[in-house]
């Protein structure tokens, strides 16, 4: 159930649509949901969304929560962050993020659906963005669904995400924006290349060090496609390690070598500017420390 308190500085009342929009972000999606819900009260009254007003000091409530069918399962979670709206986890590389028809236990979502039901908490699984089941580090769920409205690139203008990968050779310059367009690498349903007729996708990176061959680099994203990071690599010349479908050399590591480390973001609750980090884990500083 989700509970609101009003906070005006008029002392006119206001339209409740009007009031969710403007200091809460419902998109005009999630409020449908919510008049429609048939759980919308004010003060503990149930009453019409649609003609309702509200003023300081009341107390709105409701529930749009949807069946889930995502089993709850007791797995290790990485909590980085937690408050009443989001939570950061630091996912391990070899998890899933979402269940799938074929993968329908062992991820992310299962443990989160455990995790809240073991604290008491009703709410669905609603991660703000994705990670490759290979790829560890930072992960931004939210709590409710107008909190994810409000992180995604609709909503938000200031969400960083930040990675660290390896690979071999040197980049050339050190530094500098990848600006290419990403498209399906058909007739594979996985594949994605660099294609004039692809989707927007630009990706910054910068060298940190160098050695034996191989280069250490951080990466923010513009955008979020798919295998955004491993197809830009890739279209360099630079393949991260591990990553065989991209060409990675296997040698080093059995799996793309990349580390979500730093999500940064101002909260869409409080204002706080927060900024969350999360050291690569072993696989990942072994290589990185022989050079």
């Amino acid at each position: 159930m989700t509970r609101i308190e009003v906070k005006l500085d008029a002392l006119t009342p206001m339209p409740v649509r009007a009031f969710l929009k403007a200091h809460q972000g419902i998109s005009n999606t999630i409020w449908k949901r919510i008049k429609n819900s048939g759980t919308f009260a004010i003060n503990g009254i149930i009453c019409n969304a649609t003609q309702a007003s509200v003023k300081d000091g009341d107390i709105i409530t409701y529930d749009i929560l949807r069946p889930t069918d995502i089993v709850p399962e007791d797995l290790p979670l990485d909590i980085r962050y937690e408050d009443e709206w989001l939570l950061v986890i630091n996912k391990p590389a070899g998890q899933l993020v979402h269940p799938t028809t074929k993968e329908s236990c062992g991820t992310v979502g299962n443990a989160l659906m455990h995790y809240f039901t073991s604290n008491g908490e009703a709410h669905a699984f609603h991660p703000v963005h994705r990670l490759d089941r290979d790829t560890s580090g930072l992960l931004l769920i939210a709590k409710e669904p107008q909190i994810q409205y409000q992180l995604s690139p609709k909503g938000c203008k200031n969400f960083k995400r930040e990675y660290q990968a390896i690979i071999e050779g040197t980049l050339t310059p050190p530094d500098g924006l990848i600006d290419a367009p990403i498209a399906r690498a058909l007739p594979s349903i996985i594949l994605r290349k660099v294609s004039p007729k692809g989707q927007p996708a630009r990706t910054h990176y910068r060298t940190i060090k160098q050695g034996n061959g191989l280069s250490l680099i951080e990466l923010e994203l513009d955008t979020g496609r798919t295998h955004q990071i491993r197809v830009h690599m890739a279209h360099l010349g630079h393949p991260l390690l591990g990553d065989d479908l991209y060409g990675g050399n296997m040698d080093y590591i059995q799996r793309q070598a990349l580390h979500a480390f730093r999500l940064s973001f101002k909260h869409p609750m409080t204002g706080e500017n927060l900024v969350i980090t999360a050291p690569p884990p072993a696989d990942f500083l072994r290589i990185a420390a022989d050079f």
